[in-house]
């Protein structure tokens, strides 16, 4: 599994210090160490940026201005691939003319599921995209919680194979915690996790605490990195994990 991890993270210097030799995520609405993440990291990709925006009210993607954004750094060795503009509160249909209307190559564009709509959508999109990306909306904005966990239940029903092997490559966002994406047979997932929580002194107190936020940048990253995700899904609904790397 990639563990994607988004900012920006400040300072500068705990930013160098995380994504250093990992992989990066960028979002469109928040670009600003683009040009940082793309020369430390291993590879990255780019997010459309509906979440942030969507939280603060701010409107719907600018499709045009994202798609240049991705072209200019499409060519990049380390892009690995974006996400196709999505409106998080909206319908399967207005999701799909947005995929529709989406002109850059399918190869390096991902859909997204969101967990809110009929299941149906995600059955043909993983039978359409090599690569599909889960975002929790609606009433399963909740990541973790009893009913986010029934309905995930229900989505790697349809996403996943008689064995519990996804039918495609799985990427889950805002999914980058341990204790979510080892449960799940992800290919990948995303989150700003360690650029929220290293600044946030009241987590990081006691004698032994990090002195630094470099230090606190590295310690998140060495837990979340700890873990992979499960190689199947078997329907336990949170309470399985990768217990297939002991056999």
């Amino acid at each position: 599994m990639i563990h994607y991890h988004g900012g920006p993270i400040t300072p500068r210097s705990a930013a160098i210090q995380a994504y250093a030799r990992r992989h990066g995520c960028v979002s469109f609405a928040n670009p600003e160490q683009m040009e940082l993440v793309a020369e430390m990291c291993q590879s990255f990709i780019l997010d459309n940026g509906a979440y942030p925006l969507f939280t603060a009210g701010r409107g719907d993607v600018d499709v045009r201005a994202y798609s240049d954004f991705v072209a200019q750094w499409a060519l990049h060795p380390g892009f690995d691939w974006c996400l196709i503009p999505d409106k998080i509160d909206g319908d399967a249909a207005q999701n799909d003319t947005l995929i529709e209307s989406w002109t850059l190559p399918r190869h390096i564009s991902v859909p997204v599921y969101h967990m809110h709509e009929p299941v149906e959508r995600m059955a043909a999109l993983v039978k359409d995209w090599p690569r599909v990306a889960i975002g929790s909306s609606g009433e399963f904005w909740e990541i973790g919680s009893i009913k986010w966990w029934g309905r995930m239940h229900e989505v790697m029903m349809t996403a996943c194979d008689e064995q519990g092997m996804p039918l495609c490559k799985l990427h889950g966002l805002r999914m980058l915690d341990p204790t979510i994406f080892s449960h799940l047979p992800l290919s990948s997932a995303d989150s700003t996790n360690v650029a929220r929580n290293i600044g946030l002194d009241v987590r990081w107190s006691g004698p032994y605490q990090p002195k630094s936020k470099e230090t606190r940048a590295l310690i998140l990253i060495d837990r979340i990195e700890a873990h992979a995700s499960a190689t199947t899904y078997r329907g336990t609904m949170g309470t399985q994990m990768n217990w297939g790397l002991f056999g």
